[in-house]
């Protein structure tokens, strides 16, 4: 009887776990914030323990598992509709290097030492900084670097063209809200904002997910679309 318990427990945390994760949603590794790795290492414990131990009571573990992938949803779908509450829970992008300044405050709060820091550079490819433009820590820990436009893989440099430089765009609209001191670092206003949308044929600024603007004052708007893709063609 023992036996049979066993696996029917095992079978059973298996199940459980598939579906909370499928609930929770299908991200990779490195995409996961450091709460959802918590979660993850939890839940995985109480499905492990669920299937091991000697449980009277399936009840209760399987109710924690459930709980932790709530807590999960539920915090997922508030950082969805809450920037302030996503840059609280999932943490946000940060500049370390920019146009050959190392920002050493920036690395102190990532956590970083300098080794580290140029570690995780060769690793992605860049062994010498000055053919490196712009480097950003993303909030899953992975670095997000923008090369020289000349140092690229089949270089404007090799091919002696002289090409323009090309620079981090500025968020002005997420979500539907402005980003008012984004807006104000481009050097814009509301009202020019208003005339880009009404340009894009936009009336409700709350049709934007993002619109992004780059050094040329040229708005790039993605507007909201709610219903799936018809068809998937990565099936």
């Amino acid at each position: 009887m023992e036996i049979i318990h066993a696996i029917f427990t095992a079978l059973g945390s298996i199940i459980t776990l598939f579906i909370l994760s499928k609930l929770m949603g299908n991200r990779e590794m490195s995409q996961l914030t450091m709460f959802d790795y918590i979660n993850g290492i939890t839940i995985g414990s109480i499905a492990a323990e669920m299937a091991t131990s000697e449980f009277t009571d399936v009840t209760k573990p399987f109710v924690s598992m459930i709980v932790y992938a709530l807590v999960v949803i539920v915090i997922s779908e508030l950082t969805n509709k809450s920037i302030k509450l996503r840059r609280i829970l999932t943490g946000k992008s940060s500049i370390l290097y920019d146009n050959g300044t190392i920002y050493e405050k920036s690395l102190r709060k990532a956590k970083l030492d300098i080794g580290e820091f140029l570690s995780q550079c060769r690793i992605a490819g860049y062994f010498d900084l000055s053919t490196v433009e712009t480097i950003i820590l993303e909030p899953n820990g992975k670095l997000s670097i923008l090369p020289k436009s000349n140092e690229r893989p089949l270089t404007g440099k090799d091919m002696k063209l002289s090409i323009s430089q090309e620079y981090l765009v500025a968020n002005v609209i997420i979500d539907g809200n402005i980003m008012h001191e984004n807006l104000k670092h481009t050097g814009k206003n509301e009202t020019w904002l208003n005339n880009q949308l009404s340009a894009h044929s936009i009336t409700d600024i709350k049709e934007v997910f993002l619109a992004t603007c780059d050094r040329n004052n040229t708005l790039h708007v993605y507007k909201k679309i709610d219903n799936l893709e018809c068809y998937d063609i990565l099936e």
